[in-house]
């Protein structure tokens, strides 16, 4: 691994200012970019630790919504009272994701600024309307995804927070892949405050994607079994070794069936 400076700010403000200064990349779990740079893909000159930043940390109620800190653990999400009484759905996804280790390290301002294509937690941002809280703006789930690893950040802004409305209903299916426990495909149903959205993960090629023509069915009938007989085209979805396109299509209204409970 190649040499690099090291930063430990105490603030949001310091590790921003830190940031403007080197080319530099935040680390909270490193459960991405430490690998990433192992393999030589990135090289910064300084890597500035998040961990030491109460600001980012921690969960609680505000109102009709449940906020949730960037440095927090998945661990932390899946064991929250506040999460699992107000959205069971999301608990479930953050204890399904990795391994322990992975589970106790790796965060949710992490896993969304890197945005990968098999990564649950987008699918629970982007069906639950969430807004991601910066130290610039706040982003909504619907402008913040741009693509594979690619988010409307700018260059050193800095996942604060993110706001999770409670829904009236919501749930995950996860069909995963045995050996990385990323999602093969991931679906994240939700009946909210921004109305029925049905979320995608691991299945389309430009990343997690909003299932519109099931969102429209289950607009009319919230039910598994207005599901029935649906089906999904597969063009814009992944195919590889673990499962070709029309696999993939043929699973999400499966799951999504599933997540209805």
């Amino acid at each position: 691994m190649q040499a690099f400076d090291y930063q430990n700010p105490a603030t949001v403000d310091a590790a921003a200012e830190a940031a403007a200064r080197e080319d530099s990349k935040y680390i909270a779990g490193g459960q991405t970019l430490l690998q990433a740079m192992k393999l030589g893909l990135i090289a910064p000159s300084a890597l500035i630790d998040l961990d030491a930043i109460d600001q980012l940390k921690g969960i609680h109620r505000d109102g009709e919504n449940v906020v949730i800190g960037a440095s927090t653990t998945h661990a932390e999400v899946a064991a929250s009272k506040d999460v699992r009484q107000a959205i069971p759905a999301l608990a479930d996804l953050a204890g399904q994701i990795g391994d322990r280790q992975v589970r106790h390290r790796g965060t949710l301002g992490g896993s969304l600024a890197n945005n990968d294509p098999a990564a649950c937690y987008p699918a629970a941002v982007l069906a639950l309307g969430a807004t991601v809280h910066t130290n610039r703006r706040r982003i909504t789930a619907d402008e913040f995804f741009r693509g594979i690893y690619s988010t409307a950040l700018e260059e050193g802004e800095l996942i604060t927070a993110v706001a999770f409305p409670v829904p009236a209903h919501a749930g995950w299916q996860k069909f995963r892949q045995p050996a990385s426990r990323f999602a093969l495909v991931g679906v994240f149903v939700a009946r909210g405050p921004a109305g029925v959205r049905v979320a995608v993960t691991g299945a389309g090629v430009s990343g997690v994607f909003r299932a519109t023509a099931l969102e429209e069915r289950l607009a009319r009938d919230y039910s598994a079994a207005a599901l029935a007989g649906a089906s999904l085209p597969a063009d814009g979805l992944n195919s590889d070794l673990h499962g070709s396109a029309a696999y993939r299509a043929a699973l999400i209204p499966v799951l999504a069936a599933r997540a209805l409970g």
